[in-house]
């Protein structure tokens, strides 16, 4: 199968693409400049110039491959509304181009949309309360209209080597304040995966998803944020700290709404239906490991 990849050269796209590649299939990836062009090139990739604001790129990429995987997005807080709509846009887009085929795509999307006391899992709908809906929207609204649509909901933590998401954040801000903290008993529970165990996962949605369905990305179905905190700490030598919710507020700033983020999810049912195996380490392994607390 040709498939073409957005985000083919990000964290998680530059595993999905190896991961395409290592199972047969030949990879057409979304490059918005000269250095990502020639980081798929030496994958073993072909490029596709273009960006997500361009949409005649996306259809014209789309058109030329057997099968989509949407691993892009703008992550660019302070416009996160405005990026929500571009992402809508941008899979109504994909999906022109497939339009009258059975050909398959896949979009990604977040357990945190599920975000609840109780155990989060794939026949849940998301929170409409949420911008980042936008995309189960743009997909549900695909599948409508007879496409193959698919969605994977990736945990707060995607981890591996190289990561620059929220465990990143978390250890600066550690060593920032002299101090890791949690919030309250810190019991609330983040899922995680691995990225590679992720990129398995997009390509059997990709292989053997059926429309409309939710798969959920996550090997740890709900690690307490106390104990990434206190791994966090030990690796630091730094102290670790409970605050309360107002003290919170001047420790995490504009990342207390995630730490203080309960969201345990199970994936039983995408293990199940795809027979996705996770292989590799979990969250509190992985944020053991020295290559995270050497920057």
């Amino acid at each position: 199968m040709r498939v073409f990849v957005t985000g083919a050269t990000g964290f998680i796209g530059s595993a999905i693409v190896k991961e395409l590649i290592a199972h047969g299939h030949k990879v057409l990836g979304l490059a918005r400049s000269d250095a990502s062009a020639a980081a798929l090139s030496a994958a073993g990739a072909d490029v596709h110039h273009g960006t997500l604001e361009d949409l005649d790129s996306l259809r014209s990429g789309a058109a030329a491959a057997d099968g989509v995987i949407h691993a892009a997005f703008i992550h660019d807080f302070s416009k996160f509304l405005e990026n929500c709509e571009k992402e809508r846009k941008a899979i109504a887009a994909l999906g022109d181009a497939l339009a009258g085929s059975d050909r398959p795509l896949v979009i990604t999307s977040g357990t945190g949309l599920l975000s609840a006391p109780r155990l989060a899992e794939e026949h849940m709908p998301a929170s409409t309360a949420i911008p980042r809906v936008a995309s189960e929207q743009a997909a549900a609204a695909l599948v409508e209209r007879g496409l193959r649509v698919g969605v994977v909901r990736l945990p707060p933590s995607v981890h591996g080597e190289g990561d620059h998401g929220f465990i990143p954040q978390l250890i600066q801000r550690a060593r920032e304040k002299g101090a890791a903290a949690y919030i309250g008993d810190g019991l609330n529970r983040w899922p995680g995966v691995h990225r590679h165990d992720a990129a398995s996962l997009y390509r059997l949605a990709l292989e053997k998803g059926t429309a409309g369905a939710h798969y959920h990305g996550t090997t740890d179905s709900g690690v307490p944020f106390r104990d990434i905190a206190i791994t966090i700490g030990r690796h630091l030598g730094v102290p670790v700290l409970s605050k309360t919710p107002e003290e919170a507020a001047d420790y995490f700033d504009w990342f207390a709404h995630f730490a203080a983020f309960e969201n345990p999810t199970s994936s039983q049912w995408t293990r199940e239906q795809l027979g996705w195996q996770p292989t590799h380490m979990g969250l509190l392994q992985d944020i053991d490991q020295p290559y995270y607390y050497q920057h």
